[in-house]
């Protein structure tokens, strides 16, 4: 299942390289590609990934979910 997610807070390499990292880290993901200047992420990921887990995720980086489509 494909995610894209809008990302607010993301400035520079080193932010969107941890958002990536941490995002690939959760169980079910496959894979995750953040793209700093679009603020987005876009996930690979089995059904079982829920969104609240992606949005926790993103969150306790210090960054906003602004939607998931």
């Amino acid at each position: 299942m494909k995610k894209i997610i809008a990302i607010e807070g993301m400035h520079c390499p080193h932010c969107s390289s941890n958002v990536e990292k941490a995002l690939k880290g959760i169980e079910g993901v496959t894979s995750a590609v953040v793209d700093l200047a679009a603020k987005t992420a876009t996930v690979e990921a089995e059904a079982s990934v829920a969104d609240d887990a992606l949005i926790a995720t993103i969150d306790d980086l210090g960054f906003e979910v602004k939607s998931i489509a």
